[in-house]
């Protein structure tokens, strides 16, 4: 039997299409919305925790007039009234206008994040010319978002609504790097919690003993492995059983999804032998886990698929972070052997534009010679230094000090 417990259902997403008619906007929403309730009904008669249901279309400079920042204000509060008059029975709804394409949108977002918060998540993907040079300029207005968000929004808490791209693809379930082609059929992508089922398979295992690392680490590999396709395979009947003519099933992101309200992802490194994140063996260990959630079969994977360290997310890591046991080099440093870059980060706020940038291009670096998605997602904190601890006030966010950009 299945304690279900242990693995919840972080998101139902859904992918969609708008255009400029506003008059087609209520239908194709409401449509969305009513599917994903619907499918979260069918989990939770199944005993399985929905957390949220989310929304994510194409570009935005594809529906929104853009023209001026009063006319995109203007749409979104439009889009706002339709998701404000539907019932979501206490499931939270989030709702992303996809990826900004150009400078002018990208300088749009920082106002229209500030007003409409969770109903204005955005993302930027960032390409490479023909010799692998990431586009530095479209980086640099990016870098100049995450400062100008820092600054108008109370603590800079607004970031949590914009992320940077490298090397991702559409039908990431995550915010905010989700977006969406409208090319693409309508379609929807489950994404889960599981770092609490990892945390419970490694304690049944028994204390790590050095001296049986291999045979130790191989028997973590399986019954991790075991464990989640064991879920999965359940989440994928259930999945199976639902039909809808609207939203096609597209695959499932098996990342272990950390957040405040459960096992910090630094008590599974504990208990594979790493006292605190960053200290040796932290890579070995990454390595492993990103081979578990790689491992899964029987259904599509898509999204990140691998190990997330969103550090003001997981009161473990901020923690360590906190007590200086790793710095942003560490978190980048794993990168390579697992995900999601630099995510969730906070940083001084007198961060200069370029070194922003730069820290963009190391991770857009790692992301396109390694061929694996990565993001940026930096929280620049008004006033304060590095070493010094945030006061955030956000349910979504851990307090955590200031990490130092060299």
């Amino acid at each position: 039997m299945l304690n279900k417990n242990l693995c919840k259902i972080r998101t139902i997403t859904t992918f969609l299409s708008l255009n400029k008619d506003k008059t087609t906007w209520a239908e194709e929403i409401i449509k969305a919305c009513d599917f994903c309730k619907e499918l979260a009904n069918n989990f939770e008669h199944k005993d399985y925790t929905v957390q949220s249901i989310r929304i994510v279309t194409n570009s935005f400079g594809e529906y929104l007039n853009t023209s001026s920042l009063e006319n995109a204000k203007e749409d979104l509060t439009f889009i706002k009234n339709i998701i404000d008059s539907i019932s979501f029975n206490k499931l939270r709804i989030r709702f992303a206008i996809g990826e900004a394409k150009t400078y002018e949108e990208i300088s749009l977002l920082p106002e229209l994040i500030r007003d409409f918060g969770d109903l204005c998540n955005a993302c930027v993907n960032i390409k490479v010319n023909e010799f692998g040079i990431l586009d530095n300029e479209m980086i640099k207005h990016c870098a100049i978002c995450v400062n100008r968000i820092s600054k108008i929004t109370p603590r800079g808490e607004g970031n949590f609504n914009f992320t940077v791209n490298f090397n991702c693809k559409e039908f990431i379930p995550y915010f905010p790097a989700s977006y969406f082609n409208s090319t693409s059929k309508n379609s929807y992508v489950i994404g889960l919690e599981t770092p609490d089922l990892l945390v419970f398979v490694l304690k049944d295992l028994g204390k790590y003993s050095n001296s049986n690392h291999n045979e130790f680490f191989k028997n973590a590999y399986l019954n991790m492995s075991t464990s989640l396709q064991s879920f999965i395979d359940d989440i994928n009947l259930i999945i199976k059983d639902f039909t809808n003519e609207n939203f096609s099933f597209v695959g499932l992101d098996s990342s272990a999804a950390p957040s405040k309200n459960c096992s910090s992802m630094v008590k599974v490194y504990k208990l594979l032998g790493v006292k605190h994140f960053g200290n040796a063996g932290t890579i070995e260990v990454s390595s492993l886990l990103t081979k578990v959630f790689k491992s899964i079969k029987n259904i599509p994977l898509v999204g990140f698929s691998g190990l997330m360290l969103a550090v003001i997310e997981d009161k473990g890591l901020a923690k360590d972070v906190s007590k200086n046991k790793c710095d942003i080099r560490t978190l980048l440093s794993n990168s390579a052997v697992c995900g999601i870059g630099l995510d969730t980060v906070p940083i001084p706020g007198n961060t200069s534009i370029k070194k922003i940038s730069a820290l963009m291009r190391d991770t857009g670096t790692y992301a396109n010679r390694l061929n694996k998605p990565l993001t940026v997602r930096l929280f620049p904190y008004p006033g304060l230094k590095a070493g010094q601890k945030t006061a955030y006030e956000s349910d979504d966010l851990c307090n955590c000090k200031i990490l130092r950009v060299l």
